[in-house]
């Protein structure tokens, strides 16, 4: 693995007495795409909101570019480069997709991928051809990619995407794999929320997987895809 972007040491999280997250380990190296895998309710959209710092109790320690973001709010986290997709896509219904936009521009940051609003309408020639269309007026799948967009906008170093291929069209799926690949070969870091296999062999460098809140396997998304007694174990509805 590359040089460590993110790592996550002994995270532990909690939904008011509830606990979540149980001494959670991982990392994220320069480049790197890295999958969070495992069923529904196992923990992987917890663990992107404990690292956002989206909960308000957990435990352990948060290392983003070298520096500790265990207390810093969400806001701060983003200003520092990090981008989060969270799963309900949450656009502003009423702003156009270039008001959309605009609300995610941050400025430059070096040695992270620079983004336009003409360079994200290469990637997906859907917005291209409805920039003045409000947000509340397109599907599933262009809200998707918008969500996706605003965050790039902010030009991070490392995007949390939560779960991008789920409830999406087959064919946004596929432009979602090939929008994950196109950001990788310009430099971008990703930790993907997933429960497809499938889609994760397509983009992903490693794999984590969880259960119950903890990691049960950490290894190559290669070896994850050998691993029948994992995949059967955590993976298999």
């Amino acid at each position: 693995m590359s040089e460590a972007l993110l790592k996550v040491s002994g995270l532990n999280a909690f939904y008011g007495r509830a606990h979540i997250l149980f001494d959670v380990n991982l990392e994220v190296g320069r480049g790197e795409v890295v999958a969070l895998m495992g069923r529904n309710g196992a923990g992987k959209s917890t663990t992107m909101k404990a690292v956002m710092g989206l909960l308000p109790r957990r435990q352990g320690h948060v290392t983003f570019r070298g520096t500790d973001i265990g207390a810093l709010p969400p806001y701060r986290i983003s200003r520092m480069g990090m981008g989060f997709v969270p799963e309900d896509r949450r656009v502003f219904a009423d702003l156009t997709v270039m008001e959309n936009l605009d609300t995610g521009r941050q400025p430059p940051r070096e040695g992270a991928p620079q983004w336009t609003p003409d360079k994200l309408f290469r990637l997906f020639p859907n917005l291209g051809e409805m920039p003045q269309r409000p947000g509340g007026q397109m599907s599933g799948g262009e809200q998707q990619m918008l969500t996706v967009s605003r965050t790039l906008m902010g030009n991070p170093y490392l995007v949390l995407l939560d779960e991008p291929s789920e409830g999406v069209a087959p064919v946004i799926v596929e432009q979602m794999a090939n929008m994950i690949l196109e950001l990788k070969r310009e430099g971008l870091s990703i930790l993907l929320s997933e429960q497809n296999l499938h889609f994760a062999e397509l983009v992903s460098d490693r794999a984590y997987v969880l259960e119950k809140g903890q990691i049960r396997f950490s290894g190559t998304i290669d070896e994850l895809a050998k691993n029948e007694t994992v995949r059967r174990a955590y993976l298999s509805v």
